[in-house]
């Protein structure tokens, strides 16, 4: 196509490969690349602000939004890779004893719930909806976690968004294994609580974020003064805390007040006139 500019003629042809010109092929190939590589970069940019109503009590936190590879998508001449949004932070907890004391290194792990909804559906199925192929994975991972020095436990999860929400449900399992770790090693903490159930709930919408526990149990105990008046109230007390038996070291003089053996030996031979 000839284009008479500034008393130049000008010839325009098709981009052209190793001199020849491009086909039909060979420009369908390059816009789907361009569009293809727009949407990548919509996809991997990172999100500027995260809007959150936390009702949870700061039982939930570090939450961030990202983005990652759940699979692949299959054109005619090419394939590009799928995404899904996820939320990520962290379910905290304390553990303590009966008296308040902070204890390390208890485990504390989730346990999702996989058994059917309200829809029929599984829970593995309602997040099927992220994946269109079957080669690509959708997991809801939970990181157990395990209290430090201050009793502090923090669980980090990564959990895909459906329809802009996270509706997860299941139970944390505090300190699993106890019972076996008392046989092998002789010594094992007993969470009082062996688990709880939860419900975790997310809407990237309005930014609602909540985190239920259950229905909560509160324990008492029987006090009053007197035998008679404590068998009244039905109930049993809380564990007592045992006390070591000390005992003195070798070498060590007895205690004052202590009987003396050898003196006692000494005069036990004398017959003083019985």
């Amino acid at each position: 196509m000839n284009k008479n500019f500034c008393g130049k003629n000008f010839y325009h042809s098709p981009p052209s490969r190793a001199g020849k010109p491009w086909g039909k092929k060979d420009l369908m190939k390059t816009a789907a690349l361009g569009v293809s590589f727009v949407f990548l970069t919509g996809c991997f940019g990172g999100f500027k602000s995260l809007k959150v109503v936390d009702l949870t009590d700061t039982r939930v936190g570090d939450l961030s939004l990202t983005k990652k590879v759940t699979g692949k998508r299959e054109f005619l001449l090419f394939s590009t890779t799928k995404t899904g949004v996820f939320l990520e932070g962290n379910i905290q907890g304390i553990i303590t004893d009966y008296q308040g004391n902070p204890i390390e290194g208890v485990t504390v792990k989730v346990m999702p719930d996989t058994g059917r909804s309200k829809t029929g559906e599984t829970a593995s199925d309602a997040f099927a909806g992220v994946e269109e192929n079957v080669g690509a994975a959708i997991n809801l991972s939970f990181a157990p976690g395990i209290s430090d020095s201050m009793g502090l436990f923090k669980i980090r999860f990564s959990l895909p968004l459906v329809d802009k929400e996270v509706d997860v449900r299941g139970k944390l399992v505090y300190n699993p294994g106890w019972d076996q770790a008392r046989l092998n090693l002789g010594k094992a903490y007993e969470p009082q609580m062996k688990d709880s159930p939860f419900r975790l709930y997310y809407s990237m919408k309005t930014g609602f974020l909540a985190f239920a526990e259950g229905v909560r149990k509160a324990i008492v105990q029987p006090v009053g003064e007197g035998q008679g008046k404590l068998k009244v109230l039905p109930g049993s007390a809380a564990p007592q805390t045992l006390t070591p038996a000390v005992e003195p070291a070798t070498g060590q003089p007895p205690a004052a007040g202590a009987p003396d053996k050898a003196e006692e030996d000494l005069f036990k031979g004398f017959d003083f006139g019985q």
